[in-house]
């Protein structure tokens, strides 16, 4: 995996967390522009999707398990538009807390799948 494109993920989901976090706390339900941002980071997990299935076709395997990476990957690449979805049926706070959930969700599957790669010298 390219441990770049890991961080950037991981950064974009946490400032996304933060960004509806904060609509959360002023009593807001998700807006456009949260919408937009929640594209922005499924781009970038699309694009580590199809980097790691490139990766693993051309020989390279993760430390662990291939079947828990890939897992993983799909795992990470719903979990933000999962959690846009439920907020479209929540107008509510709650709503932007399920987003704020779900990208904070994304971060840690992104450090499990830099680990389960094989991470920081394994």
């Amino acid at each position: 995996m390219i441990d770049a494109l890991t961080v950037t993920v991981s950064v974009t989901a946490l400032l996304l967390a933060a960004w509806c976090g904060f609509a959360v706390y002023r009593d807001q339900p998700t807006k456009d522009w949260h919408f937009v941002g929640m594209a922005v980071v499924t781009l970038l997990v699309l694009v580590q999707l199809v980097v790691g299935i490139v990766q693993l076709a051309r020989g390279e395997e993760p430390h662990d398990s291939t079947a828990i990476f890939v897992a993983y990957l799909f795992g990470a690449t719903a979990a933000v538009p999962a959690a846009g979805f439920l907020s479209l049926s929540e107008r509510t706070r709650w709503g932007s807390a399920t987003v704020t959930a779900g990208s904070v969700v994304l971060a840690v599957l992104e450090v499990r799948l830099f680990d389960i790669w094989g991470g920081a010298g394994a």
